[in-house]
């Protein structure tokens, strides 16, 4: 399945909550918990500047889906976000159940940009979602808004660059 054009206010929203995730000194990433049926239920942005670096918004909204939805519901809904799951939030995607994931940036962009700008290696190997959750749908990347997303991670790794 493709990235639908109705899926592109949702894509746009977690670059927008990126963009305060970095406003607000962490790194830029958010995400969008949208139903089965295209209602927004819940949305993040990154929170790991406080020193708890699982403060993931896909971490997050996994937590919330398996507060406030049923198994079923969990099915049926898609995470929107600007950025692949690392294998920490694809994990959590698929043990809580949530269906689709759509991302506007992969993880092997994001690796090759940060190591373009010389950033050291994090402590997670970072690996696409379908090696950590192979029974996972997962589309992306968003061409439209990938620049969008480079342009803050250029911002918060190299701030005077």
């Amino acid at each position: 399945m493709a990235v639908r054009d109705d899926e592109l206010p949702h894509l746009r929203r977690c670059v927008e909550l990126a963009a305060e995730a970095l406003e607000a000194g962490d790194e830029p990433f958010g995400s969008v918990l949208v139903s089965g049926d295209g209602t927004v239920l819940a949305e993040d942005r990154n929170r790991v500047a406080s020193g708890d670096r699982t403060r993931h918004p896909e971490f997050e909204l996994a937590r919330w889906a398996a507060a406030h939805m049923t198994p079923q519901e969990r099915a049926a809904a898609t995470v929107h976000t600007s950025g692949e799951h690392c294998p920490m939030c694809a994990a959590a995607h698929a043990w809580v159940g949530l269906g689709r994931v759509v991302y506007v940036a992969s993880s092997e962009q994001l690796t090759s940009w940060l190591a373009e700008w010389g950033v050291p290696e994090p402590p997670v190997r970072p690996l696409p979602v379908s090696a950590i959750a192979p029974n996972v749908t997962v589309d992306g990347p968003v061409p439209e808004l990938t620049d969008d997303i480079a342009a803050l991670h250029r911002r918060f790794h190299r701030p005077s660059g």
